[in-house]
């Protein structure tokens, strides 16, 4: 168990990332507004980038680069996991079914889990193709 000054600066080190993420998101949600009826562009954009973030980092972080206590959790856990969610494109998958886009909702829920794979494959992939500095 980290003593109890470690585990408050590891949920700064979360909170720190989560804030960021979630201001990302957010102002990404204003600046690409969803209508209800077509693609949920917005939300499937933020989901596979943050899975191709989070390849990314947890693969750099933990094979390529030395250790630290905090870069993993203020990026992946909080950065990546406030920039992406799963809540937002469940919501979005009722509201198409809502509104008789039942094709379209089992595509979008499809094609989401599939480029969520692949981009965290992808990214994981690269990162362990890139050269240390």
């Amino acid at each position: 168990m980290p003593y109890p000054s470690a585990r408050l600066q590891l949920s700064l080190a979360i909170a720190a990332g989560g804030v960021l993420g979630a201001l990302a998101r957010a102002g990404l949600e204003r600046a690409f507004l969803w209508d209800g009826h077509s693609w949920p562009w917005p939300t499937f954009c933020v989901n596979v980038v943050g899975t191709l973030l989070l390849g990314f980092f947890v693969t750099r972080l933990q094979e390529r680069l030395p250790p630290s206590t905090f870069r993993r959790p203020l990026l992946g856990t909080g950065f990546c996991g406030a920039l992406t969610t799963f809540s937002t494109l469940q919501l979005e998958l009722l509201q198409l079914v809502h509104h008789d886009r039942v094709a379209m909702a089992l595509s979008y829920g499809l094609v989401s889990l599939a480029a969520g794979f692949a981009g965290c494959h992808l990214a994981s992939a690269l990162s362990r193709r890139a050269r240390v500095l």
